[in-house]
């Protein structure tokens, strides 16, 4: 069979190689269709070479059918639509036993720091499947992932009808915050500098502004008749957004981090006092993020197929990569790798 390897350098190379037999408790899934992450663009850049395993297989937003199953696996039949939650986790640490193992201390993320779904057949633990309905294409499945990091997020902050969310940052998951936020009756805004991206939230019945162009704080301030938004997304992962997101919340508002910062960022903690805020971390998700994702595609409140901007097959996959860094206004791009 077909892999896709890492390779280093910004290069990826094709190996074949044997399907993994699945051992005990591991489920054997041949792989339809892959999206690339912003994670997948950071190892592709070289930047977190120090986790990966060169020349390894990465990869981990996928979706695909049941080939072959393991001793002791029940629930699953040969053929059934699956997803992969992309968490190995230990079970023995204090967080996994508090209930959390998605935050696991020893926790290790499928397609980093373990080989993971570029490839026409991955084996899994079958704790990490959830089965998708027979009905939903694995094309757009493949979104499952991405769309159960917005779901955790809306879930970590509450996100109530009616309320004022403001998504800082209109990316891939800003987008997917935003879709969310509003199937659960929120009032959503999305504040982005990138024009295209400022539309793209507009055709998805999300208001947006461009802050280089309003002053964003002003424009809250009218938008909720003064108030200040009850949520707020730091989805940008930049310092002016960090900076802005206090400005903007109301009193006792919540503020989500959605995006990873590297380097430490001055917060004006004073805010946090005088407004009584609140300030939660998203890292994730949970086993309830995905099947709650799942119900939204299901149902057809929220339709990912339009994130979709470039689908190529698995013998194209640098070409892939390359091109997101040429057209970053794209939303998602996805690898063909099975039927």
């Amino acid at each position: 069979m077909q892999a896709a390897q890492y390779l280093g350098n910004s290069k990826f190379g094709l190996a074949e190689c044997q399907p993994e037999p699945p051992g005990e408790g591991e489920v054997r899934v041949d792989v339809g269709y892959v999206g690339i992450c912003g994670t997948d663009m950071h190892i592709f850049h070289g930047a977190m070479d120090h986790r990966v395993d060169i020349p390894q297989v990465i990869g981990h937003e996928m979706s695909g059918t049941v080939a072959e199953i393991g001793a002791g696996v029940e629930g699953f039949e040969i053929g059934e639509k699956v997803v992969v939650r992309p968490l190995d986790y230990c079970g023995e640490c204090p967080a996994c036993k508090a209930g959390h193992s998605h935050v696991c201390h020893n926790l290790k993320f499928m397609g980093i720091d373990t080989p993971g779904a570029f490839q026409k057949s991955w084996t899994v633990k079958a704790r990490t499947l959830h089965k998708i309905p027979e009905d939903m294409s694995l094309r757009t499945a493949a979104l499952v992932e991405p769309l159960s990091v917005a779901t955790h997020d809306i879930a970590r902050a509450r996100v109530a009808a009616g309320e004022h969310v403001v998504v800082l940052g209109g990316g891939p998951i800003g987008q997917l915050v935003a879709q969310v936020a509003k199937a659960e009756g929120a009032h959503v805004l999305v504040s982005e500098v990138n024009p295209v991206r400022c539309q793209f939230a507009r055709d998805h019945g999300v208001e947006a502004i461009n802050p280089m162009e309003q002053d964003l704080v002003e424009f809250v301030d009218s938008w909720t008749d003064g108030k200040g938004a009850d949520v707020v997304f730091e989805v940008a992962g930049a310092k002016p957004t960090v900076s802005i997101m206090t400005e903007i919340a109301k009193v006792r508002g919540r503020i989500c981090i959605v995006a990873i910062h590297g380097d430490p960022i001055e917060v004006d903690l004073f805010k946090f006092f005088w407004r009584e805020l609140e300030i939660v971390g998203a890292r994730v998700y949970e086993h309830e993020d995905f099947e709650r994702a799942i119900e939204l595609l299901a149902s057809g409140v929220i339709n990912v197929d339009t994130f979709i901007s470039h689908e190529v097959p698995i013998e194209k996959l640098g070409e892939a990569f390359t091109a997101i860094d040429a057209q970053p206004d794209g939303m998602k791009s996805i690898i063909r790798i099975g039927s």
